[in-house]
């Protein structure tokens, strides 16, 4: 153990794993904050004493990286450089007993509905008055804001439901508070997100309110950018994307995860949806809609999937054209109904499979680029970085889309929106001078 010292303790929170985290780690460091703690995200001084890791469970690779920080805190523990290490999030959630006996030197672990519980072992009080305050781990003019909690969705791969539980939607009034709050801080961009955006509002009002939600946020001044993430094809209220039309503020930008587009794979996960529905809903969006930029999600190496299958997918990406695709492997999930199902591939022939879909959008991507140059966009500046400054168009999220490298005599800032004509167009970013 670290010789007690009569200084005040520091909490450094370490976050794992998807935005959704992210947040949860934000609102326990505004619990703490409000508690008089000193806290931090991601500290890279070492200067604190306590340490908080948020884990994720969501597939193998994040799995074993939860384990592998939480044996790395633990290491420091042991040679006195920690005096508590305590464990919350999905792995943690799942895994809880198994974890307790494999980790003991964990001080405590615990779910993802635990925030109160977590807070009394660190002598902290849980104060439900707090709507927003929190301290961002994102620089200070973009926030992730979650809409809802949870999901109700049975899709064969996924064990979030088993980790987070049924869709909880949060009222529109406290989350109009929560953008306030954040805007008054600095955000110009906050990105709505959920397991499950398009079913926001089902559990409260009995019908999806988040068209509703979108024109109440609108109205909040300061507020610049709104950007969706998460939306579910099936069944998919297409009142979103009129709101969307009306909106200004409101990102052309959609994140949809479809995960394949074989139907024989899309009945094996448990989609609700088909191919042609698929198409015929991307179809009209974009009729509405016709520069929107579409994202995608999608799976590769899913039980019983075919080289037709591949193929399949490969077709309709061709014929789709998505701005931006991201795939994962499959990971067979304990307690999810495909886990029933024989893992017919081999690790390596997944990430083959993966690598294939990657190289076949590419080409997809940089067409897609080129059809922006000469054209000026609307871009905001996240950063400089090696001399030049770096930002995003509407059409493109945070760490997951393209970056806009912006030429420009005059000094910029984080959050400050300059036009920039696109001089040149690569495989996934574009290069463009201020006007």
């Amino acid at each position: 153990m670290r010789s007690k010292k009569h200084t005040k303790d520091k909490v450094n929170i370490i976050t794992l794993g998807c935005s959704k985290n992210m947040v949860d780690s934000e609102v326990l460091s505004g619990q703490l904050q409000a508690n008089d703690f000193d806290v931090v995200h991601e500290n890279a001084k070492l200067d604190h004493n306590i340490v908080v890791v948020n884990t994720c469970g969501f597939i193998d690779k994040a799995k074993e990286e939860s384990i592998n920080t939480i044996l790395d805190q633990v290491e420091l523990k042991k040679k006195g450089k920690l005096d508590k290490v305590y464990v919350t999030g999905c792995l943690s959630e799942r895994y809880k007993q198994n974890l307790e006996e494999e980790i003991p030197e964990v001080d405590a672990f615990f779910g993802t509905m635990e925030l109160p519980g977590l807070l009394a072992v660190l002598n902290a009080d849980y104060k439900s008055e707090l709507v927003g305050e929190r301290l961002l781990s994102t620089p200070s003019h973009y926030a992730y804001m979650k809409i809802s909690e949870g999901c109700n969705r049975t899709c064969s791969f996924c064990a979030i439901p088993l980790m987070r539980g049924g869709h909880r939607s949060k009222p529109i009034e406290e989350l109009v508070l929560e953008a306030e709050k954040l805007v008054k801080s600095g955000v110009k961009e906050i990105m709505l997100i959920a397991q499950e955006l398009t079913y926001y509002g089902l559990d409260l009002y009995k019908t999806r309110k988040l068209p509703e939600l979108l024109k109440a946020l609108c109205k909040i001044e300061g507020l610049e950018w709104i950007r969706l993430h998460y939306a579910y094809p099936s069944k998919f209220p297409l009142e979103i994307i009129d709101v969307m039309k009306e909106e200004p503020k409101i990102c052309n930008y959609l994140d949809m995860p479809l995960q394949h587009a074989s139907d024989n794979m899309l009945k094996a996960m448990k989609r609700q949806i088909t191919q042609q529905e698929m198409k015929d809903l991307i179809k009209e969006i974009r009729s509405r809609i016709p520069d929107i930029c579409l994202r995608t999600t999608l799976i590769a190496g899913f039980p019983g999937e075919t080289r037709e299958d591949v193929e399949e997918m490969k077709a309709f990406l061709q014929e789709m054209k998505f701005d931006r695709v991201g795939i994962f492997t499959y990971s067979h999930e304990e307690d999810t109904s495909a886990y029933a199902l024989e893992d017919t591939l081999s690790a390596e022939e997944k990430e083959e499979r993966a690598q294939e879909i990657i190289a076949f959008q590419q080409d997809i991507s940089l067409e897609k680029n080129q059809q922006k140059l000469g054209q000026t966009l609307r871009v905001i500046v996240d950063k400089k970085e090696a001399g030049r400054y770096i930002g995003r168009t509407e059409f493109d999220s945070v760490e997951v889309d393209n970056e806009v490298i912006i030429l420009s005599n005059k000094k910029l800032n984080p959050g400050d929106f300059v036009n920039v004509t696109i001089t040149k167009a690569y495989d996934y970013d574009l290069e463009g001078v201020v006007v």
